[in-house]
């Protein structure tokens, strides 16, 4: 017989969050041994540029562009920030195709290997945002070249690339929180599914 308390939405939350990610699943001590692969330090790797992106991001967006155009430091940091996400975009596709060989949504891993491409696809419109909103000649011809193509798919009625403002905040806020959650989905559901077994391991 249910309790008042076992009817409570946090209580149902919980258990339901135990069951399908217990701390063993979630921080676990060992993986497989298949898990010693280069196609998974590439997916660390992705992490590991994510992270420096969006360090490097914060700093940018505190200073201005002023400070990233004229200052020494602002030059550096705006470097760190540019490599991060070649690294980034690098590693993901590696990943990636990778994890499209392993035929990686096996096993009922369809949603792992969504959020995956979902999230790719995400970085793509970050990375796109990002150039357009570098406030110098390289973003000026990058958006009026891009403009006659959305324009053409009828998406300049809501995303205007010449737009630095609308740019901007797509580049430093919308992508941004889509590509972390979308990340943080993509991780869960590793761990609640755990890392594709080779082929020969199928049962």
């Amino acid at each position: 017989m249910s309790t008042e308390i076992d009817r409570q939405w946090t209580t149902r939350l919980r258990k339901t969050v135990v069951e399908k990610l217990p701390p063993d699943k979630l921080l676990p001590d060992t993986q497989p041994a298949y898990v010693a692969s280069w196609i998974y330090v590439f997916g660390v790797t992705t992490l590991a540029a994510l992270a420096i992106v969006i360090l490097t991001g914060c700093v940018l967006a505190m200073k201005g562009p002023l400070w990233w155009h004229l200052s020494g430091t602002g030059h550096f940091v705006n470097s760190l920030h540019l490599w991060s996400v070649e690294i980034f975009f690098f590693a993901m596709v590696i990943h990636l195709w990778g994890k499209y060989f392993m035929a990686a949504w096996r096993g009922g891993r369809q949603l792992t290997w969504v959020t995956g491409v979902v999230l790719f696809l995400t970085s793509v419109g970050a990375g796109f945002t990002g150039y357009v909103s570098q406030t110098n000649y390289d973003s000026q011809w990058i958006s009026t070249q891009a403009k006659d193509g959305i324009n053409a798919t009828g998406g300049g009625a809501i995303f205007n690339v010449l737009n630095l403002g609308q740019m901007l905040m797509w580049h430093i806020v919308l992508l941004p929180l889509a590509a972390v959650a979308l990340t943080a989905v993509h991780v869960i559901y590793v761990r609640i599914k755990g890392v594709v077994p080779p082929f020969e391991e199928v049962k």
